[in-house]
């Protein structure tokens, strides 16, 4: 398996390209959620390889990657993207990042504009939730696991509608947050819990498109539309899901996905 190292611990990618790809072809950046790894991206690998190079990777404790002594910081989560694409030779890609991923993408918008073509920032704030919300969380995951917080966690990823008519999928996502390491969970989680980029966004030069779910009660729309107004140019975009819109809503995101990364 794959691995590059980065500050002290593994990180975990995957790397696809389809042999009918122009050896050219730019690369797509796919940056995982908390609690979730580079399997959640699924549905969006097939139609990127008709014409992009897919980089996906399991964020610092999660996956494969190393659970390293927390907790992190979203500069640390981003210098392992910057790690990633150095290890790999690769000056410049497309990057998209869902929640946590997406606040990765804002850092790296900002403090490495170079290596950014076009940045998508998916279900994500510039601020997520409360210092209390996440100590509440944070307390439950170190005292009982992830076993406590996983059916909460999938209430808030996906509307009750697709949970009751979707157990193919919502199942193998159970056991991606079942199998998310506790430590790694948390370290992550306080990342999260510490990151404020409502100042910084300002600063991105990156063609952006932002992606909100219309019923996404963790980071709701309000969140995405602070987003694009801050970004100078970003364009927006409202799915009818709730948090991993990639997943409830994969068709449509992967046309409006593919619409933004191939437009001039």
């Amino acid at each position: 398996m794959p691995f590059v190292d980065s500050s002290g611990g593994r990180i975990h990618y995957r790397l696809d390209v389809s042999p009918d790809a122009s050896t050219g072809a730019p690369y797509v950046v796919l940056s995982n959620s908390l609690g979730t790894n580079l399997s959640m991206w699924d549905l969006q690998v097939a139609p990127l390889l008709r014409h992009f190079r897919v980089l996906r990777y399991d964020t610092r404790g999660h996956g494969l990657s190393s659970v390293t002594p927390g907790p992190y910081t979203n500069e640390q989560l981003t210098s392992d993207v910057v790690r990633l694409l150095d290890s790999l030779q690769i000056e410049r890609a497309h990057f998209c990042g869902l929640s946590m991923g997406g606040m990765a993408g804002m850092r790296l918008g900002v403090m490495a504009p170079e290596r950014i073509e076009k940045l998508v920032l998916c279900s994500t704030g510039a601020r997520i939730g409360s210092a209390e919300s996440w100590k509440a969380r944070i307390d439950t995951v170190l005292g009982h696991g992830m076993t406590a917080v996983t059916d909460t966690i999938l209430g808030r990823w996906f509307t009750p509608a697709f949970v009751a008519g979707n157990s193919s999928v919502i199942e193998p996502i159970r056991r991606m947050l079942l199998e998310c390491s506790p430590e790694g969970y948390v370290a992550c989680s306080a990342s999260v819990r510490d990151t404020d980029e409502r100042e910084s966004i300002s600063g991105i030069r990156a063609r952006t498109l932002v992606i909100s779910g219309r019923h996404d009660p963790a980071t709701p729309p309000v969140d995405g539309r602070f987003l694009a107004d801050k970004i100078p140019g970003a364009s927006y975009v409202e799915l009818e899901g709730s948090h991993l819109s990639n997943v409830e809503c994969a068709r449509e995101f992967n046309e409006v996905l593919l619409d933004f990364l191939q437009s001039a």
